[in-house]
Order: structure tokens, then C-alpha cells, then sequence
């Protein structure tokens, strides 16, 4: 019996991805959870296991394609001995394979969008689709949510039709019930921009795929810049005996195998802070006028990598002590370098921090990332002179410079200025943070 393996599901507002790596070919025994294929979301590099035991029958996908949720695979053939070229017939192992159980079930639960004319799930390879032309082909990827697709089969709208006024036409349910009402569509939110015009006019170009990283990237970083009006409010920390600190109790954290970096500190800082500020640890919900404060407090942390900019996510982090954290902090940097990060360690976030004080630069605007409402850029801190009023003189201090992006919906500046003030004394002094803790 032949079975599609299709993508699944494979995390909360992921509708695609990158296939970067095949591990299997026609003729292949595979077994059940066995990996078929590797692939790039907007998170993380991620397996795709098979759901069904056999032999590979067809591969429907290649590097470099993207693969949209539902999507076939591979098609196996659950009682089928190898290829010709892997004419190996090995009955002891054939036997399971076709007895493995209920295989069809999860298929089943997939495969309903796969006779429908308008093809919702545009993975459906397999459906019928006598009307099936190059327009249908080149309209397959409709940028939408499963609830909006959910929706626009309940109203009875082709999805394809309805003009996404989100960003890069995302679908909103907005825009299905426009459609349904014979409303004509809203314009896309935000300028278009320009086509570009042809460089080679100029010259020798080369034009790169964007990673799964990059696109993401460029969708949540345009939709921030167009959605939430942003302020930067500046300071800077006096972190003279900080550093002084720090480097007299990196021997206690040798010995717990971890380095004692300023990042750790400020994040602990960062989460009493936001104790401290609720505000600062909420999100705001427009359609229901409501502000959502949360009452856990998960930071977090942006990491450079050769793929781009991920940002792990430090759960509780106001439990947790500073070695604790500087401990979780390099084991999640590293997992986001070798590209090894769960979706579960990237989800869940409700502040960031980004330093940039290891690369350089005086100052810089960190950009929010709704659904939150505040993000902290880190510079790199430098010695300057400093007014000493007791001794009458200036005197030579580490300054590190900080700056706080809000979302100027929810927060005001006075707000914005004591929560950077607390936290800079709060690094000056750090029982300042015993206190209210």
C-alpha cells in the first residue's frame, strides 16, 4: 500500500519551509521516525521523520525547494520489497512493515484538503486537479494562517483570490470575510516597494537565495518597523566595580565550567526589572483593546551566527541566579551557532537583549519584535572621564551604553527613562536589585 508522508506541522506560525538536505532516494527501507528530510523554517533547521515503515517509492521534493505545511514528501510503499537496485527482498523486516499499525489514520488526518478543487494545502501533489494550470502552479503559496484557510473553507472563499493586505499579501481573516461579503479588498498595509532595476546594465552581479533565517527576518523586522511606532531612549551604566566584580567571581564560576559574562548579569538585571515594570513584560492586543501582562518572565538574548541573527529564549530567567544563567546562556548561544535550537527554545519570549558590546559601536536602535514591547541594545562600554563631586575632580570610569526601544503605544517615555535608569543603578549598584527583589 502506497502512503504519502507529508510535512507536518512543525511549529506555531511556520507555514513553510527550505528543504536543505534529502536522506533518502527511490528503492530506500525506511522505518518508521527514521529522517527523510532536513529542513530550514524561519527558526531552525529542523528533521522531518517518516510516519510509516517501507520502501521509498517517490521523492517529491529536492534542495533548494520550499516545502509549504502538507506538502508530499516521499511516497512509501508499506509492503514493497527495495528497487531493482536494491533488489534485496529481506522478508523478516518486509513482515512489519506491512503490518504496521494504523498507518492510514494519520494520513487520513491530512489528506482531506487533498481533493478539494481550490488545493488549500498547495502540498497536495496527489490531488486531482483537472483544471490544474500554470496559473494554479504559480498561485500555490498562499501566504495565510491555518485558521484563515480554516475560515475561507467555511465561507465558502477560495483563498486564492482573496488579495492578502499584510505584509508580502499575508491573508488575513479580515480579508476573507471582505472577500465573502463582496466588499472589495483593502490596499496592502505599508508602501510597496519599487522593482528593482536591472544591475547588470552595470555589471556582473550574483543573486543569492535568502535563508529561511533571512526571510523571516525581512517579514518580522518589516512588519515591526510598520506596525509599531517605536522610541529609543538612551543611558548610560557606571559599571566600573561591576567589572571589578565580575572578574573576582569568575573563579566561582570556573568552577561550575562557565564564564561569568556581563550579558548574564544584565539579564538578571533585565528580569528583575521586569518585575519591576510590568508593563515592560506585557504585549498589547488591539483587536480586544486589552493589555496583556504575563506573569513569567522569559528573556531574550540575541545571538550572531553565520546564518543570521537568532534569539534564544531564557525561561524564568527571573528565578534563576547569575551562574545559572551565564551556564544556560552558553549552552543556548552555542546550539544557535551549530544551528542545534529546538523551536521550543525560540518561542516564548517577552523581552529581549542585544549586545553588541564584543563587536563595537558607540550606540545603536535595536528594532521590537512584536508580540513584545520593549527590546535592550548593549554597546561597548569604554573608559571616560567622570565628575567625581567628593574629590573635585574627574575621575576614569567604565561607562556602558544602553539603549531602550519601546513601543510607544503602551509605554511613555517617563516610563521608558526610570526602567533604563533602574536598570543602569541597578548595574552601578547591584543592591539596588536585592531590594526590590
Amino acid at each position: 500500500m502506497a502512503t504519502e508522508v507529508r510535512l507536518p506541522d512543525v511549529g506555531e506560525g511556520i507555514e513553510s519551509g527550505t528543504v536543505v538536505s534529502v536522506l533518502v532516494k527511490p528503492g530506500d527501507r525506511i522505518h518508521k521516525d527514521q529522517p527523510l528530510v532536513e529542513l530550514e523554517t524561519d527558526k531552525a533547521v529542523v528533521e522531518v521523520p517518516s510516519t510509516t515503515s517501507g520502501v521509498v517509492k517517490q521523492v517529491n521534493v529536492k534542495v533548494g525547494d520550499e516545502a509549504p505545511i502538507g506538502a508530499v514528501l516521499v511516497v512509501v510503499d508499506e509492503g514493497g520489497a527495495s528497487e531493482p537496485a536494491k533488489a534485496e527482498a529481506e522478508p523478516a523486516e518486509a513482515q512489519p512493515a506491512e503490518v504496521e499499525p494504523a498507518q492510514a489514520e494519520p494520513v487520513e488526518a491530512q489528506a482531506p484538503a487533498a481533493p478539494q478543487p481550490q488545493a488549500e494545502k498547495p502540498a497536495a501533489r496527489g490531488a486531482p486537479a483537472p483544471a490544474a494550470s500554470s496559473e494554479d502552479e504559480g498561485r500555490r503559496l498562499v501566504p495565510a494562517a491555518p485558521s484563515v484557510r480554516r475560515l475561507a473553507r467555511e465561507l465558502g472563499v477560495d483563498i486564492h483570490t482573496v488579495q492578502g493586505s499584510g505584509l508580502l499579501g499575508r491573508v488575513s481573516a479580515d480579508d476573507v470575510r471582505q472577500a465573502a461579503s463582496g466588499a472589495p479588498s483593502r490596499a496592502a498595509a505599508g508602501p510597496v516597494a519599487p522593482p528593482l532595476p536591472d544591475f547588470t546594465r552595470w555589471g556582473e552581479v550574483e543573486r543569492v537565495p535568502m535563508s529561511g533565517i533571512r526571510k523571516a527576518t525581512v517579514r518580522s523586522m518589516t512588519t515591526a518597523w510598520s506596525t509599531v511606532p517605536m522610541v529609543t531612549h538612551f543611558d548610560k551604566a557606571d559599571v566600573t566595580d561591576l567589572e571589578l566584580f565580575r572578574k573576582r567571581y569568575q573563579k566561582e564560576a570556573d568552577k561550575a565550567g562557565v564564564k561569568l559574562t556581563p550579558t548574564a548579569i544584565l539579564l538578571k538585571i533585565v528580569a528583575l526589572a521586569l518585575r519591576r515594570f510590568p508593563d515592560f513584560n506585557s504585549s498589547v492586543d488591539v483587536e480586544k483593546q486589552e493589555v496583556v501582562r504575563k506573569r513569567y518572565v522569559n528573556v531574550g538574548v540575541a545571538v550572531d551566527t553565520d546564518a543570521g541573527l537568532l534569539v534564544p529564549v531564557v525561561k524564568d530567567a527571573d528565578k534563576k541566579g547569575i551562574i545559572e544563567l551565564a551556564k544556560e546562556l552558553g549552552e543556548l548561544a552555542e546550539k544557535a551557532r551549530t544551528r542545534r535550537l529546538s523551536l521550543d527554545e525560540m518561542q516564548g519570549g517577552n523581552f529581549s537583549v542585544s549586545n553588541l558590546g564584543g563587536i563595537g559601536g558607540t550606540n545603536f536602535t535595536p528594532i521590537v519584535n512584536p508580540p513584545d514591547v520593549a527590546i535592550l541594545g548593549v554597546s561597548r562600554s569604554a573608559i571616560e572621564p567622570v565628575w567625581d563631586e567628593g574629590a573635585g575632580q574627574f575621575a576614569p570610569r567604565t561607562m556602558m551604553p544602553l539603549a531602550l526601544t519601546y513601543d510607544h503605544r503602551l509605554i511613555d517615555g517617563a516610563a521608558a527613562a526610570r526602567f533604563l535608569r533602574w536598570v543602569c543603578t541597578a548595574l552601578e549598584d547591584p543592591f539596588v536589585a536585592l531590594l526590590d527583589a
